[in-house]
Formats: C-alpha cells, sequence, structure tokens
C-alpha cells in the first residue's frame, strides 16, 4: 500500500536538481525530501526531530524508500535544504497539486502574505523572511508560494505567484497591498475575476468610493440601484452584523479607466457588540464581478480562511514561527514542506482532531500515514 501511495510524490520531486557534488553524495537527493515529508507530516519540526524520526522509522521507510547509508544526520538534512533551489521545490509542489487535487469550478483563491518570524538569523545578513500563499478557500489546499524579496514587498511577489496558477474561472481576493492597477490587469487576462481590498493607498479612488457609499447610506440606498445582504452572528458574549453592500456603474469613478474589468464597488460593515460596547467598522473593494451582495459576502469571507484555516494553523500546528531554520534556503524549503503537509493532513478526513492531534496518530500509526500520502490523482484536475 506505501509503495503506492508514495508514487504521485516520487514522480514530481524526483525532477529536483541535486546541488551537491556528484563524487561526495551518501544519501539519495529523493530519499532526504521524502524523510523529511514523512517527518513533518508526523509532528517534526526540527533537523533533529526529522532525523530521529528517521532512525525510529528507518525499517519501514526502507520499505518505499533507497537509504543506501540509513537515515542522514541532522547537519545533512540541514546543508542539503540550505542549497536546494527554492523555486524548483515549489514548481514540484505546484505540480504535485494539480496532479493530485481537483479544484472546485468558480473557486475562491485568496492571496496572502506571511512573515517567517523564526527565520531571522541573529548577527546574520538574513532578515525574517516573507512569503506569499494562493490558498483555494472552499477545498481548503495550498496552491504555491513565492518570497517576497527582502528590498520589496508582497506588490512583487504576487505577480509571480499568479502567473503559475491557473485563473480561468476563478475568483482572486487579495488585501490592499495587491490591490493595484498592474495586478488587476493581469488576473483579468489571466481570464480570472477579482475582489480586491481597496484602502488609502488608492488615495482618490478610496475616497470617491467612501464618499458614494456615504451619500448612499445617507439616502438609505433609496433611488440607487444596489443589492444588499446581511448576516448576525451570536457568541461567547458577543455578537456580530455583517452588512454587504454593493453597487455598479463604476465608470464614473476617478481612475475607473485604469482599472480592467471594474464592474462593481462593495461595502462592509462590521458591527460588532461586547457587553456595553459597540465598535462599527466600514470597509471597501473593487470588484470584476456583477452587483452580488451574497457573492461578494462569501469572497470577503473566504478571504479571511486563509487567516483562520492556514496562517493559523501553520503557527499553532506546525509551530512555524518558533522554526529556527536561518541557514541559506532552509526557511523557505520548509514552508513549502509544511504547505504539502497541511494539504495531506487536511484532506484526509477520517481521524478524530485537529492538525496536531493528526500529526501524532501519522507519527504512532504507519498505516494511518500511509492513508495521507495516499491521495488519489483526478484526472480532470483545475489548478
Amino acid at each position: 500500500m506505501i509503495d503506492a501511495a508514495i508514487i504521485p510524490l516520487k514522480e514530481h520531486f524526483s525532477s529536483l536538481d541535486d546541488p551537491r557534488a556528484q563524487h561526495s553524495i551518501e544519501h539519495l537527493l529523493l530519499d532526504i525530501v521524502l524523510v523529511t515529508i514523512c517527518a513533518v507530516i508526523c509532528g517534526a519540526d526540527t533537523w533533529v526531530e526529522i532525523e530521529n524520526y528517521g532512525i525510529a522509522k528507518q525499517e519501514w521507510l526502507k520499505t518505499f524508500l533507497e537509504l543506501p547509508n540509513g537515515i542522514p544526520s541532522h547537519d545533512t538534512f540541514e546543508r542539503m535544504f540550505a542549497r536546494l533551489r527554492p523555486e524548483q521545490l515549489q514548481q514540484c509542489f505546484l505540480n504535485w497539486v494539480q496532479a493530485v487535487f481537483h479544484l472546485t469550478d468558480g473557486q475562491l483563491i485568496s492571496l496572502d502574505g506571511k512573515t517567517l518570524r523564526g527565520s531571522y538569523e541573529c548577527g546574520g545578513k538574513q532578515g525574517m523572511i516573507h512569503m506569499v500563499s494562493a490558498w483555494a478557500s472552499q477545498n481548503r489546499l495550498v496552491l504555491g508560494q513565492r518570497k517576497v524579496n527582502e528590498k520589496s514587498n508582497e506588490i512583487t511577489a504576487i505577480p509571480e505567484l499568479l502567473k503559475v496558477l491557473d485563473l480561468n474561472g476563478v475568483v482572486i481576493s487579495i488585501d490592499a497591498m495587491g490591490c493595484q492597477t498592474e495586478i488587476a490587469a493581469q488576473m483579468v487576462a489571466q481570464q480570472g475575476d477579482y475582489v480586491l481590498a481597496l484602502k488609502g493607498n488608492q488615495g482618490d479612488l478610496h475616497q470617491d468610493v467612501e464618499q458614494l457609499f456615504d451619500h448612499a447610506h445617507r439616502q438609505n440606498f433609496r433611488g440607487i440601484e444596489h443589492d444588499f445582504y446581511e448576516t448576525q452572528e451570536q457568541g461567547h458574549g458577543r455578537q456580530e452584523i455583517r452588512r454587504y453592500w454593493v453597487m455598479g456603474k463604476t465608470e464614473y469613478l476617478l481612475g475607473a479607466e485604469h482599472w480592467a474589468k471594474l464592474t462593481t464597488i462593495g461595502c462592509v460593515e462590521s458591527q460588532r457588540q461586547v457587553g456595553d460596547k459597540m465598535t462599527c467598522e466600514r470597509r471597501y473593494y473593487l470588484l470584476s464581478l456583477p452587483p452580488d451582495a451574497t457573492g461578494f459576502a462569501t469572497a470577503v469571507r473566504g478571504h479571511w480562511g486563509i487567516e483562520n484555516q492556514l496562517h493559523w494553523i501553520l503557527d499553532v500546528g506546525f509551530r512555524e514561527d518558533q522554526s529556527r531554520a536561518t541557514q541559506g534556503y532552509c526557511a523557505e524549503n520548509l514552508a513549502v514542506i509544511r504547505h504539502l503537509a497541511i494539504n495531506l493532513l487536511t484532506q484526509e478526513q477520517s481521524a478524530k482532531g485537529g492538525t496536531r492531534a493528526k500529526r501524532l496518530k501519522a507519527g504512532w500509526d504507519d498505516q494511518y500515514l500511509a492513508k495521507i500520502l495516499a491521495q488519489v490523482p483526478t484526472p480532470s484536475s483545475k489548478l
């Protein structure tokens, strides 16, 4: 069973170029990568833990890996991932996701960044690494990732990540950092639609949209073509009401001609009451979609999933911020391995409990780990 389960990973990660001198190789690159993947799924968060996992499970690992000289040392794992080109590992990850998982039609893809706080090298040249990830909210899958260059920001990483994704028929949500005319044009050119958070970085346009909604609210939207949707949530001593409005006719907005396929503007009002204290906040959006308030609400709420379902799991379930992988490309490469582990653990639904419980069970039960690895390829992926 395990050999069949590991075949997709073997196939898609076997194309990695080995950065080591051929005469000094004692451990196969594919063995090192696959042991690391299994170890991270099973709860290992450091190089020493990865080595210890390999030693404990060596006989089982040898049923599908070659391991000609046994399990590498933790220093060997670290040196390898410090030198392995992250672009290649990310491409292998992308190829694997596209081959193994099926993306629901009309999917919402959220793009957002996360800082790897443990990647900072004290006294060294490397600062904290920031990664932008693409998250399919409905299927709960990481689709890809790109590192933000140290002397840049997410604006440069987002287009690179979008290039490798199939956006045909999907909706992409990005926070205010990615609300740029060039990024909107790229998404439309790739046959996708967008929901972009609009803030002060767009100056006159943000002010114009805010004034339009302020005027509409003062008129209680009488005589103004719009769509509206409201949700109410209550629990833990808190009541929250979210109101969603969308309006079309964007051609009269200042600078609207610079935004590809801009058809709708949106406003979200969040009213929260905790005890006697009430707060109210409004946020504004640009959309390339028809003015449908329910669909707008789904996109806005779905975008929060990348924080609640991906970034939170990385921090709590994988202790990512405590990871002291500072050498070379280690931090960036381990981030890809953790994304792969999250995809596999999330899709496996037979075990009770959250990510931590699944990782522990996979470490204890080799058959359960084989089940996690045995994601069945779909013939018509749309990623």
